[in-house]
């Protein structure tokens, strides 16, 4: 009973880690395209494309 247990507590973690990079790819290729566009927006808005929107 207790291996049947632990089996479908590993099943479970795995299942909510592999949801949870899901959610984070999805996330990421967002903030992704985000960055992308503010970049060439922000580029092609100012003189030269010497602006910069981040601070690093």
């Amino acid at each position: 009973m207790g291996l049947v247990i632990l089996v479908l507590l590993l099943a479970l973690i795995l299942g909510g880690a592999g949801f949870a990079l899901h959610v984070l790819w999805w996330i990421a290729l967002v903030v992704l395209v985000i960055w992308v566009l503010g970049f060439l927006f922000r580029g092609a808005g100012t003189g030269g494309g010497r602006g910069r929107w981040y601070r690093w």
